[in-house]
């Protein structure tokens, strides 16, 4: 990475200083960033201005773009790496954002070996050594506390993938273990699944069930957008997730209702 950063990130020092000030002034509007502390803000804007400066921002199927769009993705990408740097965010270069759902064409091979080719309507994505894809509208709306937030859910894959493919399990701290996290992550999976099977319904997005990636990123938005709710029914996994990003998002936020969090209340998923 090194031959593309120096000169683009010493002339995006000065670009970054400027723009503090103004995503100071709007992450202070966000929901998601209620109760940051001043000197948090301040940090979650220079992130949000590094994303600003390192990524490439493209407007695609005919999105008027305008700064706003941009600003509000980056404060949201940068919240669950607040405590963990820029070195968190980087090794892909470009967010792409559509005017609204979108169709990703993908190949893939299931148990069996056989490949498979086909098309899914999504409003985010995120791709292995690839771009971010955005839905504007969705990720507009994810700032909202509503148990559900697209960016946060990409940027979550992105963390996943640091260490390979996305599998539920990101590039873990110095003092935190592998096996408790794959403890931990397989059982509460298992469960879920089982209370999905038996026709329980649950707060929690049914697309959390589709595979463990799906399950740490979906558990990621939960966790900063009703971290009460994933503290009292996965409460193994908010330690962990505690521990990862170094965060106790339920120690600023009020509990959001569970009438919010309910099936109906949210919006489709990416992946």
């Amino acid at each position: 990475m090194g031959w593309f950063g120096w000169g683009r990130r010493a002339a995006g020092r000065k670009t970054r200083g400027a723009r503090r000030e103004r995503l100071v002034a709007l992450a202070s509007t966000l929901p998601l960033c209620r109760g940051l502390p001043p000197d948090k803000l301040s940090g979650l804007a220079g992130l949000g201005a590094f994303m600003l400066d390192d990524k490439s921002f493209t407007a695609a199927g005919g999105l008027a773009w305008h700064d706003g769009i941009g600003e509000l993705i980056a404060l949201q990408a940068a919240l669950p790496a607040l405590e963990l740097g820029e070195a968190a965010l980087e090794g892909w270069r470009e967010i792409i954002v559509y005017p609204d759902a979108f169709v990703a064409r993908d190949l893939w091979v299931d148990d069996a070996g056989v490949m498979h080719d086909g098309e899914q309507v999504l409003v985010g994505q995120a791709r292995h050594d690839g771009p971010v894809v955005l839905s504007a509208p969705d990720a507009a709306d994810s700032p909202l506390l509503d148990g559900w937030n697209v960016v946060i859910h990409e940027i979550a894959h992105k963390l996943d993938m640091l260490s390979g493919d996305a599998n539920g399990c990101p590039p873990l701290h110095k003092g935190m273990s592998r096996d408790e996290w794959a403890q931990d992550w397989g059982r509460d999976f298992e469960r879920f699944n089982a209370m999905l099977d038996a026709g329980r319904e649950h707060w929690l997005d049914p697309y959390a069930a589709e595979h463990p990636a799906e399950f740490f990123a979906v558990l990621s938005e939960s966790f900063f957008e009703a971290p009460h709710w994933v503290r009292d029914d996965f409460p193994a996994l908010y330690r962990q997730l505690s521990l990862f990003y170094r965060q106790d998002p339920a120690a600023r936020l009020a509990r959001l209702p569970l009438s919010v969090l309910l099936p109906g209340a949210g919006h489709g998923q990416g992946h």
